[in-house]
């Protein structure tokens, strides 16, 4: 008998614990990770000038139809899942939403306070359609429309608290088995981490783990609080229906 395979799409923004998700994932035994597939394509289509900008692009693939293509192919023995790490805002107007249809949709949240502490940081020049809450709100919600409810959604911070307890939930409604494996790796570069991540990933390749969650940011310089104001509704309507385990996670 062939074995079940599943297709998981996880979607967040950057700084969003999506990489330590991802590299939590790649510790299975039964999976195969891949690295925000759709970077390429979306330097190229905006023409933005990220770091790495010229590596990324021909390390990746530039059209948009073979990534989905690879998105939606099954994962092949020994491994039955299939997890993709996806930002939102990769996900243009031009890229066709359809092939949605055909993965498990799950979406991966955090604060706007904390994403923009986080990443400017790495990257001064930072707008709201860079961290993708607006996309992720619109992404949502044809998920919604698509199953008739909401989606899985887990928020970082809640995972940064009692990791053990919500990736077990997470992979109860996934409809796979949890594996302790997933809750440590070794430090250092992750195979299927891509090209940028010596310029993103310093933390999580220090790390063996998932870190206690952070202490509150300091408050955002005006230019910073004006983008968390604006993208901070899009969040609250994602987080409405993220996966609580107990009291002590409704924060």
């Amino acid at each position: 008998m062939t074995a079940k395979t599943i297709n998981i799409a996880m979607w967040s923004g950057p700084r969003n614990l999506s990489t330590a998700l991802m590299r939590s994932f790649a510790q299975r035994s039964d999976c195969k990770v891949w690295d925000e597939p759709f970077y390429a394509n979306y330097l190229v289509e905006t023409g933005l000038k990220h770091p790495m900008r010229e590596e990324i692009i021909g390390d990746g693939i530039t059209s948009s139809k073979a990534v989905i293509s690879a998105c939606v192919e099954p994962p092949k023995m020994p491994h039955t899942i299939f997890y993709q790490k996806h930002m939102t805002q990769h996900m243009g107007p031009s890229v066709e939403r359809e092939w949605m249809g055909q993965v498990r949709n799950a979406f991966l949240i955090r604060s706007p306070q904390r994403v923009l502490a986080s990443y400017a940081k790495k990257r001064q020049d930072v707008v709201a359609d860079d961290l993708g809450y607006g996309r992720q709100l619109e992404l949502f919600r044809r998920v919604c429309d698509h199953l008739g409810e909401a989606p899985i959604v887990i928020d970082s911070t809640d995972i940064r608290k009692s990791p053990e307890t919500m990736l077990t939930a997470l992979c109860q409604r996934l409809n796979i088995e949890f594996e302790p494996a997933m809750l440590n790796w070794q430090s250092g570069p992750g195979a299927d981490d891509g090209i940028w991540g010596k310029h993103w990933y310093d933390a999580i390749w220090k790390s063996t783990g998932f870190a206690p969650p952070d202490k509150d940011p300091a408050p955002l310089p005006d230019h910073l609080q004006a983008i968390c104001d604006e993208i901070l509704p899009d969040y609250l309507a994602v987080k409405e229906h993220r996966i609580k385990i107990d009291k002590g996670l409704d924060g």
